[in-house]
């Protein structure tokens, strides 16, 4: 039987995970916290898991590799080179594992995401690479993990890495890395398709194989920009080997624990979308929508270890925000409510004016308002309102104290960071409107004045 690659999606991280099989056995790589996802597939597939392969030591999640090892007594493949304090089979460069006779896997040493990073090549039939963080598509895994101490020489090591894939490897090789799907671990916004990519399609569009050497460094460097505060957590819960996500429900609350929980400084975290929290929420919540990068924003701005408590319009949609907290550690919520606003507090409902650019540009004619951009500072270099004032999302907890006084409006990009950040502020005591609007599509077509990269530059 022909070999099958199945692809586990976790867009929340912009990661992928994959079960490969024979239909027979199956091996696979880099598998997130819930493993559950990976042996339904199993399942479904009539399969069973004999192998696991971790391509580096994670930064952006808790792996699910030493528990989905346990679970199903397959053997687990990670680095020689990787200090961990748990058993594994240590695999090196040029190593080849025998997982059927129709499946052969070859462990490629390719540094620069970490200086233990390995990428899998699948032997012996359609030439497939599982390239972990080192070749994504149009990009390459960010260099500047382990710290700053370390930033230089790994981008010259992840531009190597990146060639020797290309020159051993065959243009027809498919290329299926873990990151650069929308995940911070990507060095730079991938280009090209997000579904499928070559060695040969990288070869045109693959900065690490189109510019030299000197100029791919600098360029990386150049572009690096914050990432999640949670990652520095990561390494150390993989290395000690993770247990299984414990998904079973958490503790209901009533009025009166809510109460008690926000009056004693713990997170209520509001599941449900902008729009429907902004027409009436608990006083003092914060607002981390499902429908976006929910774990990555709430997991880089909440001061670590903080109790969280998950509102949820449905036992269905606190599941899924525990699911995936339990992919970057945060493994039990202190406690849950579902329903509506006027089930969770006795007091009147807060509201958060919400506008867009157009209003926006019309207001400032008639009376003095803050514009807060909460953008990332690449995409404030890029381009910004004229006058706007600078605070990051990921800034927002702990510098609340430069939110200027008066009138608040705040944007970022789409809509989903700025209610984040509104929320905070919000509950500060702060007079807030957030622009849920298009900034690249409606800042400047409503006639607001811009500053461009250039004349940031020239500034």
């Amino acid at each position: 039987m022909a070999t099958t690659i199945m692809t586990l999606e976790t867009p929340s991280l912009g990661d992928r995970s994959y079960l490969v099989h024979d239909g027979e056995v199956a091996f696979v790589v880099d598998p997130q916290r819930d493993i559950d996802r990976v042996l339904g597939a199993a399942v479904k597939a009539g399969v069973r898991i004999t192998h696991v392969f971790e391509t580096h030591i994670h930064n952006d999640y808790v792996t699910g590799g030493y528990a989905l090892a346990s679970e199903t007594d397959a053997a687990y493949f990670v680095n020689a080179q990787d200090e961990v304090s748990f058993a594994r089979t240590p695999i090196r460069d040029g190593d080849v594992v025998a997982v059927s006779p129709t499946m052969r896997v070859r462990a490629m040493h390719t540094p620069g995401h970490t200086f233990t990073h390995l990428s899998y090549v699948l032997e012996g039939g359609e030439p497939v690479v599982f390239s972990g963080g080192s070749l994504l598509f149009g990009s390459t895994g960010r260099p500047d993990l382990l710290g700053e101490a370390h930033t230089h020489d790994l981008a010259h090591h992840q531009y190597n890495s990146a060639r020797r894939l290309a020159a051993e490897l065959s243009d027809e090789t498919k290329v299926m890395p873990t990151h650069g799907f929308g995940s911070f671990c990507a060095a730079t916004s991938a280009g090209g398709s997000t579904t499928a990519s070559t060695i040969g399609q990288e070869r045109l569009i693959n900065p690490a194989l189109s510019q030299d050497e000197a100029d791919f460094v600098a360029d990386t460097l150049a572009g690096l920009d914050a990432y999640p505060a949670y990652y520095v957590h990561m390494g150390p819960a993989n290395a000690a080997g993770p247990s299984a996500a414990d998904l079973s429900e958490p503790q209901r609350a009533d009025k009166s624990e809510l109460r008690r929980r926000l009056e004693a400084g713990e997170w209520l975290v509001d599941l449900r979308t902008r729009t429907t929290f902004a027409a009436g929420h608990v006083p003092g919540t914060f607002n981390f929508g499902l429908d976006g990068q929910f774990a990555t924003y709430l997991g880089w701005l909440i001061p670590w270890g903080t109790p969280i408590t998950l509102l949820g319009e449905s036992r269905a949609q606190v599941a899924e925000a525990q699911r995936e907290l339990s992919r970057i550690g945060i493994d039990r919520p202190a406690a849950a409510a579902t329903g509506r606003p006027e089930e969770w507090t006795d007091a009147p409902l807060a509201t958060l004016p919400s506008a867009t650019f157009a209003d926006l540009a019309q207001v400032r004619h008639h009376r003095n308002v803050t514009v807060l951009d909460v953008r990332r500072a690449s995409e404030w270099r890029e381009a910004h309102i004229d006058g706007a004032v600078h605070l990051p999302i990921h800034d927002i907890v702990t510098r609340m104290d430069e939110v200027p006084e008066g009138e608040v409006w705040v944007h970022c990009a789409s809509g989903y960071r700025a209610s984040i950040a509104a929320s905070l502020i919000a509950a500060t005591g702060h007079r807030v409107v957030v622009i849920d609007d298009s900034f690249d599509r409606s800042a400047q077509a409503a006639g607001l004045p811009m500053v461009s990269g250039a004349q940031a530059a020239s500034a």
